[in-house]
Order: structure tokens, then sequence, then C-alpha cells
């Protein structure tokens, strides 16, 4: 069964409710992210990839997140200073999320997503097509510049 993240409600980072369906046609790299992981390094990478495909329809869309080590303890002020200042980091950040357990959107949907299951670090990565259909997940390890993961952008941007 293919997963739709079209009518998935997310709250923004000003807090009022967004639509995942607002983003048709775009392509969505969706990610948990974390400021304090051994994996935070990747904001760069997830900003490369922002820069280089994002005139192509990319959207990389960061959910940060405290589930994991509790490794994303600040407010959202500082955690987007935090990108911006460390990581140049200017792609889309949303509200605090909760990818495991008691899950929030667009997680609870998000992990349905085959093999499903929860999230099992921050940084996991989900490919969602132009037309909201999840494509891929990708565990934390494989980082932004990794050809699986970019080959698997282009062949979505192409779609």
């Amino acid at each position: 069964m293919s997963v739709n993240v079209s009518n998935v409600v997310v709250k923004t980072a000003a807090g009022s409710d967004q639509s995942l369906g607002a983003y048709a046609g775009k392509v969505l790299l969706i990610v948990n992210v974390a400021s304090r992981c051994g994996f935070t390094k990747q904001y760069s990478g997830l900003q490369a990839l922002q820069d280089k495909y994002g005139a192509e329809g990319l959207c990389v869309l960061g959910f940060p997140c405290n589930d994991f080590g509790a490794q994303e303890p600040g407010t959202l002020d500082e955690i987007k200073s935090f990108c911006s200042t460390t990581y140049g980091a200017s792609f889309e950040l949303f509200d605090k999320v909760h990818a495991s357990g008691s899950t929030t959107e667009p997680y609870t949907t998000l992990n349905t997503t085959e093999p499903a299951g929860d999230v099992a670090w921050n940084f996991e990565k989900f490919l969602v097509g132009k037309d909201g259909t999840v494509i891929n997940r990708f565990k934390s390890g494989v980082a932004p510049e990794d050809a699986e993961l970019t080959s698997a952008i282009e062949a979505a941007l192409k779609a």
C-alpha cells in the first residue's frame, strides 16, 4: 500500500496549520532534525540538496524532534538560529514533532511507509513524489550527498 501525505496537516514554525497538499507538484524530502546529534552535520548536506534541486521543485522540510537522546531540547527560535548560523541552513523548518511512540504528523502517516514502524533516529528521510506519495524511506546513515538518495531525488523530479 502506498502512503500519501497530501491530506496530512502539520504545524508551521509560526504555529499555524499547513497541509502538505499545498506542496503538490513539488518533490519533498521530509527529515526529522536535531541540533545535538552525531548526524547534525547533515544540515549542510540537506541545504546543499535544497540549493541544487530547489529550482527544479525539491523542498527540504525539517521537523525538529527531541525523541532520540533528547538531542533537540531548544526552542524553535534557538533551533532556527543554530541551523542558519552554524550550517547556513535556510530550508523550511516546522514545529517540533514526535517521530516515535505517541507520534504527531507528519510521522503518524509517514511511519506507515514500508518498512513500517517508528522512525529509528534523527535525520531519517522520507522522499515524497509530486503527487504526495511516499517514494522511499532512508535511514539516518544515508547522508544527503549519497548517490542512493540523490539519484532517487533526480528520478522523482523527472517523474
